[in-house]
């Protein structure tokens, strides 16, 4: 194994006095991989203004010009962080969930309708556990 050295040690990371944090399960158990950039990148946005309750409260304009992305992609990509369990979202306010459990099994998408891709995967295990 390598030895790890501080490279630039004038540089190295001190605790912040605001509360912000990415947690490494976010890598560790494969969410980080559900994420294309846009989602990952807003993510990474909300984990970083969220306050120690993970909420946060930024209009899609201010994340569309912050971000760089056009609405449409914005929606997607909440839309994908909301499927995969990393934050819940009832405009305006965002909430960085924890990563301690599971979603729920009746997670719903922000227009209240179920998303599709969600109960199209539990549908495929489903049959998947009866044919097995």
């Amino acid at each position: 194994m390598p030895i790890k050295r501080v490279i630039c040690p004038e540089r190295m990371r001190q605790i912040p006095a605001h509360f912000s944090w990415v947690d490494h399960r976010l890598v560790r158990e494969r969410y980080i991989e559900r994420c294309d950039a846009c989602a990952a990148a807003l993510y990474l946005f909300l984990v970083t203004v969220a306050d120690a309750q993970g909420l946060s409260y930024y209009a899609d304009t201010s994340l569309v010009h912050r971000l760089s992305m056009a609405p449409a992609r914005l929606e997607m990509a909440r839309n994908d962080l909301i499927r995969i369990g990393l934050i819940a979202w009832q405009r305006p306010l965002y909430q960085v969930l924890a990563l301690d459990a599971p979603p729920p099994e009746s997670a719903a998408s922000p227009r209240g309708h179920s998303d599709v891709a969600t109960q199209l995967e539990r549908l495929h295990a489903a049959l998947g556990k009866r044919h097995a």
